[in-house]
Order: C-alpha cells, then sequence, then structure tokens
C-alpha cells in the first residue's frame, strides 16, 4: 500500500534513437514510496519520422553548422509537438527528452544531442529537461550507457539487461555497482541492410532467417577494434558509417548479410552475457526480431526474458522520464561506475516558462 508520504510525478519521456524509427513519447506515472521507485506507462506512442526529416538526421553529420542549428530548432518543435498532442489539454509535472545524438566523441570531450528543450518548453507549455549526457562527459566519462540506473531503480527483480536498439547495450547488477557498456551495432545495421530491399526493417527476422553466414564477413565484424576494448566503452553513429558500415554494403547476397549481421550481433551479446545472473530482462524493437532472439537463446545459457509490449518499445523514453526527476530531485543520475566518469553526477539541462 502506498504511503501516505510518497511522491508522484506525471512524466512524458521522449526518446529518437539511432535506428531512426522516430519519437518514442510516453505519459508516465513515476512513485517514491518508502525508497522505492515503482511505475506505471499511462499512454504511450512512436511518433514515425517523414522520410525527408529522417533524412536530414541520417546527414546531419555532413551539413553546417547552420544546418545543424535549424534541425535542432526543427526536432524541439516536433518533440513539442507530439508531447503536447498526448496531453490534449492535461498537464504533466515535467518532460524529460533524450533528443537525437548527432555526434558522439567522448574521447574528445563531446557529445551532441539535438532538440531544443527551450523550444520543447515554449511548445508544450510544461518544464523540460533535456541535455543528460554533457556533465558526464565533461567529468571524463563515455555519457552512456544513462539507462541503467533506472533499470536498477524500476526493475529491482532484475540483474541483467539487453536494450536491442540501433545500438545494443547491456548492464549487468551486483550489491556492490552496476555496470554497462555499449555491446555492438543493432537494428542500426540490421534497418540500414533492410532499407535495400525498400523495408524499414526485416520483420521478425524473416529475411535474415533465409540467409546464409558469410565466414569472411563474420569474421571481420567481431575483429573490429571496438569490439575488444574493455568497458567503459560506448558507439555513435560516426563509429557505424567509419567502421561497420563498408563491411556490409558490399555485393553478396542481401539475406545472406543480414543473417551474418545478426549472427555477429548474437556471438557479441552471447558474450556480453557470459556470466550475467538471469534472467536477462530484454528491451527495445530489436526485441520483436524472433530470429535474433533465437540466435542469442542459441548461444547463451542465461535465460532471456521478455516483457509486455509496452515495457519494450517504451523502457528508454520510460527511462528518461525517471532521469529528468532525478535531475529536478538533485539527485544522482549518471553513474561513473558504468560511464567512466571521475564521479556519479546529476546532469540535464532544465528550462521553464514560469
Amino acid at each position: 500500500m502506498e504511503a501516505p508520504g510518497a511522491d508522484r510525478y506525471e512524466v512524458i519521456g521522449v526518446m529518437s534513437g539511432s535506428s531512426l524509427d522516430g519519437l518514442d513519447v510516453a505519459w508516465c506515472e513515476l512513485v517514491h514510496d518508502v525508497g522505492d521507485w515503482s511505475f506505471n506507462i499511462r499512454e504511450a506512442l512512436t511518433v514515425p519520422y517523414d522520410q525527408a526529416f529522417q533524412q536530414r538526421l541520417v546527414h546531419a553529420m555532413e551539413g553546417s553548422a547552420l544546418d545543424l542549428a535549424r534541425l535542432h530548432r526543427d526536432l524541439g518543435d516536433r518533440i513539442g509537438q507530439a508531447c503536447r498532442d498526448l496531453m490534449n489539454g492535461r498537464s504533466v509535472d515535467l518532460i524529460a527528452s533524450h533528443g537525437h545524438t548527432v555526434f558522439h566523441k567522448p574521447e574528445e570531450g563531446l557529445t551532441t544531442q539535438v532538440g531544443c528543450g527551450a523550444r520543447i518548453s515554449a511548445i508544450s507549455g510544461t518544464t523540460t529537461v533535456c541535455d543528460f549526457r554533457s556533465m558526464d562527459v565533461a567529468l571524463g566519462g563515455q555519457g552512456a550507457p544513462l539507462v541503467p540506473l533506472g533499470e536498477k531503480l524500476l526493475f529491482p527483480d532484475h540483474q541483467a539487461f539487453l536494450n536491442i536498439g540501433g545500438i545494443c547495450n547491456v548492464a549487468l547488477h551486483s550489491d556492490r555497482k552496476v555496470t554497462g557498456y555499449d555491446v555492438c551495432i543493432g537494428n542500426q545495421a540490421l534497418n540500414f541492410l533492410a532499407n535495400e530491399a525498400d523495408l524499414p526493417y526485416d520483420k521478425g527476422g524473416a529475411m535474415a532467417r533465409t540467409g546464409r553466414i558469410i565466414p569472411e564477413l563474420l569474421n571481420a565484424l567481431n575483429a573490429l577494434p571496438f569490439h575488444h576494448q574493455s568497458p567503459p566503452r560506448s558507439l555513435g553513429r560516426e563509429w557505424f558509417d567509419a567502421w561497420l558500415k563498408p563491411l556490409i554494403a558490399v555485393q553478396a547476397d542481401l539475406p545472406d548479410r543480414m543473417a551474418t549481421v545478426a549472427e555477429h550481433i548474437a556471438q557479441q551479446v552471447a558474450t556480453a552475457l557470459a556470466f550475467a545472473e538471469g534472467p536477462v530482462l530484454v528491451t527495445g524493437g530489436g526485441a520483436h526480431n524472433t530470429f535474433l532472439l533465437e540466435r542469442i537463446r542459441c548461444l547463451n545459457t542465461t535465460r532471456i526474458e521478455v516483457p509486455d509490449i509496452r515495457t519494450v518499445d517504451f523502457k528508454e523514453a520510460l527511462v528518461f522520464a525517471l532521469l529528468g526527476v532525478l535531475r529536478i530531485r538533485k539527485e544522482v543520475n549518471a553513474l561513473a561506475s558504468v560511464t567512466g566518469a571521475v564521479k556519479d553526477s546529476i546532469g540535464g539541462s532544465v528550462y521553464r516558462i514560469n
């Protein structure tokens, strides 16, 4: 039973991932009760990007500074409008927006997410938290992943987590600390290949299932230097463009390349989960890829658990809703044990209209 002094927050969490599916927008109820957090995703939807805007995101790294500023403005407007539409005349306490990562180079001390928080706040009429990663990077961290803290607080019955989004990342929890890191590419590569067949994605891994593994390609993917770095480590789209895309954009049968990339992901994930204490909670768009999950289960001895569809699709938006609340409460929302920063920190820029 909820204690009389429990703190309750109505928050919209917003996530735009590297798979470029669209904006994940989730209206979440978060309750802090005697030191424990609980949640309910009240409403959630994905607002797809039209092709023209999707291409602006894809090519953002190649444009001018003015192009980037305009994209920052325009994505902020889209997020603000999506939140206002979801609210539909109602009100929430907070909007917490991850934005969309354009540049991610923590080794150079920078990470850039577009989606102007001031414009989100102005359009929605709601206090907005954004730019969650910059403080951690300024403290020497990777700025990613940030989700493991939210997993620890919201899913205390699990000690191992796998998110298969544009990038695959894991989090492993123990009594002493939380660790997490980006494992390998995910839907960013699979969707890139599906686009060759004029498909947004390979539904259920159906195309990959019909292909045969190309041994030389699989070996080349597994040999990429990133996969042999010790954590903490994180990936950005520029890594995909520079290292992985040239390997898979070759003259070979598309189903075979799909099968090979799926096997690469499964092998890398299995290695990352080798010492996990299960069950492993799997979320993200890749959790709908039944073929990929079959390969992961085949290579991994730890039980794989897929939750309800709303949690699968909107867990990251939910977690950023929580990270926004922690920012407002002036509590830690980035763990140095995960990111490699010199200390835990409270990240996020806050925009208020009153």
